[in-house]
């Protein structure tokens, strides 16, 4: 589903769902802070995230040796390798495999890619039934809803709400204690796990040195979903290729810390193709699947950074924007700072038009990368993008003054400063209590879902000016 051309009034609607707000609250601070704790716990925090962002680019850098490498060792594993260009030209590998194995249920480990594919559509189109046995992705699923969260894929529902869902759909008797919904659909999904013929996984890293590709997670599902069925299919975007166990120790000390403010996951499954003769569970058959799917384009580009992504989320969890309208507002597979970059370069920026708009550009995202993407400096690189995609002189009217008079002002000190001071002195003549919670004519539209502070009396200029005046006379006096 694409509805990133939607962005603004999917935005009016998310302001308005009090059960969204709820659940954002409750599940952005939890996650923020559980990521500062779990950060704070280690002195060479800033170290670790200058290795890692060098582990990603320097794979980046390296990408199709790396692959090549990557391939060579799996095979060698038993395993086979796959390539796709596109997301459907996966899907349609996929559903061969199926055929030719006779798959009529399989159940899927968490992935991002394959939502990217819409592959559980496609497979449930040709009459094979899939189960997401990740047990947020499970219970959306249920709900006939996208992830909304690239970690935390129901961080747009409230407890109360999935109890109710999971009372309607599966018969579970009404609680309002996660543990007793999780023990519910534990029982659920073991038979699912059993009765599968195939197993789906997305990967989160692969290392190109043993060919092994790496799962994280807390649930223990995705082992299953791997281990249980004859098949196991592991679906990767091109980019999540390292060099080394060595730059993998590195980000594993790093992902679940800005993912779920843990030290480590729960489960940590490395896997390195079929089963051999001698281990007693593992697939007798398995694929590796690489996706492109516009990713070649991104890395030959100026935004390959953003390939650099760990999708540990923690971008999502701080920024504003997310915190006010959750993922599904952004009406793709990707939300957030990091997802309003990646869309429009996937799709077509023409198809996701607002997404690089959808900022503040507080450089809070980049504070909480543990890879360091500058996400800022490319998002206005994308609004640069959109404005030579879209000619300026379409714009209206009174754009176009407001524009050319913002130029003017913001290049001559001495309009800047007097317009601060006519700034100061009209927000607090309309302000109330500090803040004013409807601006006047077209500037309205800022106030329509937040208040809006009235200017300080005096500048920061003008603060800084008197605090060195005082030193130096302090200094004279000591003198």
């Amino acid at each position: 589903m694409n509805a990133s051309n939607s962005f603004k009034s999917s935005v009016v609607v998310a302001l308005d769902d009090i059960q969204l707000q709820t659940a954002l609250d409750r599940g952005t601070t939890r996650a923020v802070n559980g990521r500062i704790s779990a950060m704070g716990e280690t002195s060479a925090a800033p170290e670790l995230r200058a290795q890692a962002r060098a582990a990603r680019l320097r794979a980046l850098n390296q990408l199709p040796e790396l692959l090549d490498t990557l391939e060579r060792n799996v095979t060698a594993n038993g395993g086979a390798v796959l390539w796709a260009r596109t997301g459907a030209e996966a899907n349609d590998t996929i559903l061969q495999i199926c055929r030719e194995h006779g798959v009529r249920r399989v159940t899927k480990g968490k992935s991002m890619v394959t939502e990217e594919s819409g592959l559980n559509h496609v497979l449930e189109a040709h009459d094979i039934e899939i189960n997401e046995s990740d047990l947020g992705e499970y219970i959306i699923q249920l709900a006939h809803e996208p992830p909304s969260h690239i970690v935390f894929p129901m961080l747009h529902k409230t407890k109360e709400a999935t109890a109710e869902l999971l009372h309607e759909k599966l018969g579970m008797p009404m609680t309002d204690k996660p543990e007793d919904m999780t023990r519910f659909v534990r029982g659920v999904m073991r038979r699912k796990y059993i009765e599968a013929d195939l197993g789906i996984s997305g990967v989160n890293f692969a290392i190109a040195e043993t060919g092994t590709i790496i799962t994280v997670e807390n649930e223990g599902n995705n082992r299953l979903s791997c281990s249980t069925p004859k098949i196991h299919i592991a679906v990767m975007g091109l980019e999540k290729v390292l060099a080394t166990w060595h730059d993998w120790t590195t980000l594993a000390q790093l992902l679940p810390r800005s993912a779920t403010g843990q030290r480590m996951t729960v489960y940590t499954n490395l896997m390195s193709g079929p089963k051999r003769e001698h281990e007693p569970d593992g697939p007798e058959k398995f694929y590796l699947l690489i996706l492109d799917n516009g990713r070649s384009d991104m890395l030959a580009g100026e935004f390959a950074e953003s390939l650099a992504c760990i999708r540990c989320g923690a971008c999502l969890n701080v920024c504003p924007v997310y915190q006010n309208i959750g993922g599904h507002a952004y009406g793709w597979v990707y939300p957030g700072p990091i997802g309003s970059i990646v869309s429009p370069l996937l799709q077509g920026i023409q198809k996701a038009p607002s997404l690089p708009y959808a900022s503040s550009l507080c450089g809070a995202c980049q504070a909480a990368c543990p890879v360091d993407i500058a996400i800022p400096d490319m998002l206005l690189k994308l609004r640069r993008d959109l404005v030579k995609v879209h000619d300026p002189a379409s714009a209206s009217l009174p754009w176009r003054i407001g524009m050319r008079a913002w130029r003017i002002g913001m290049r001559s000190p001495l309009l800047y400063r007097i317009g601060g001071k006519l700034a100061a002195v009209g927000t607090r003549l309309l302000a109330r209590n500090g803040k004013i919670t409807r601006l006047p004519g077209i500037l309205g539209g800022w106030t329509k879902s937040r208040d809006f502070p009235a200017f300080p009396a005096e500048s920061f200029r003008e603060r800084l000016a008197q605090k060195k005046k005082r030193v130096e006379s302090q200094s004279r006096e000591s003198e």
